[in-house]
């Protein structure tokens, strides 16, 4: 009879679709993509789509401190201004040579425009997670249907409970640091993929946050492979000496600005950073240190409690 029986096959049997990760290690890095750290040079980048951006207002107040401030204050929102705004942040990216991959629009998930929280990608592909917030639940299936049409691995999904990306920060080679707040991300969520990444030869550093501070990715930013921005207010001593030991230069931002997603910022390449216009310091302490930075007005976003490194997915990075 013709055709071949797959048990008596010499050819290794494909890994599944939706789970690239090897049990035990061992998994293969993404044979079209790579993306080993936070900071070399960036090619891609995954936006979601601005046109069904709304803000969620008291159905996300109880996820993000970020947005009982915007409520408190009174800010209201603007979709004109809120387009205008993500234009300019798109036109930072093309600036700088980036190629930009967009989510497919759904109307029922204003808030995939934060990219980040959905999903987090490693050199292994993308893990999918869990979100806290069940009217965003939802966002894994653009990102799910994006990456599996674009030849990117599923490496996992996170089944131990809530975990969301901004909490899984690569600070160098093989090394990455794990927030969680119990409330966003969960400590049962980190220590699931701690495991699987620690069986890959990983060094993890678990940094466990109030959940104020809603994701690490406020706190902690790399802007290239020595150098990070650090709001030390709010960061613990701990994961502070732990980047200091690992040669890491600190350029700080204070805490008012970290609140306002000031510090959330994201490394381009060849010292060239995306911030936003309401981290003055920042902005001028990273120029100071011989980085170019673009600082485009994003508020219509942070006040909805999102920066501009929680609203992207980097895809492809050349080495650091």
């Amino acid at each position: 009879m013709a055709g071949s029986n797959p048990q008596n096959s010499n050819e290794p049997n494909p890994a599944p679709a939706l789970q690239a990760r090897v049990e035990g290690g061992g998994t293969a890095t993404m044979p079209k993509w790579s993306l080993n750290s936070e900071s070399g040079r960036l090619t891609d980048v995954l936006l979601g789509p601005a046109e069904g951006f709304r803000w969620m207002g008291l159905e996300n107040a109880a996820y993000s401190s970020l947005v009982r401030d915007t409520l408190r204050r009174g800010y209201s929102f603007d979709k004109q201004v809120a387009m205008r705004q993500h234009r300019e942040m798109v036109d930072a990216y093309e600036d700088a040579g980036i190629t930009c991959h967009f989510l497919p629009l759904d109307e029922a998930n204003p808030y995939q425009v934060y990219a980040r929280d959905s999903s987090f990608m490693t050199e292994y592909g993308a893990v999918i997670c869990q979100l806290a917030n069940p009217r965003r639940r939802g966002e894994y299936a653009a990102v799910l249907r994006f990456y599996l049409a674009n030849d990117i691995p599923i490496y996992d999904m996170v089944s131990a409970g809530n975990f969301e990306g901004g909490d899984f920060n690569i600070i160098g080679e093989k090394c990455a640091l794990i927030g969680y707040t119990d409330h966003r991300s969960e400590e049962v969520a980190a220590q699931q993929i701690g495991n699987w990444f620690t069986a890959e030869g990983w060094e993890i550093k678990y940094a466990p946050i109030d959940q104020f501070y809603v994701h690490i990715d406020l706190m902690v930013c790399m802007l290239n492979a020595e150098c990070a921005a650090v709001c030390l207010d709010t960061t613990d001593a701990e994961i502070v000496n732990w980047l200091k030991a690992k040669k890491i230069e600190i350029i700080p931002a204070s805490f008012k600005e970290t609140m306002a997603l000031g510090c959330n910022v994201v490394a381009l390449g060849q010292d060239r950073i995306l911030s936003t216009e309401g981290a003055v310091q920042l902005n001028a302490n990273m120029r100071a240190a011989g980085f170019k930075v673009y600082d485009p007005d994003m508020s219509m976003f942070t006040r909805a409690g999102g920066g501009v490194h929680c609203m992207c997915q980097p895809l492809n990075r050349e080495a650091a």
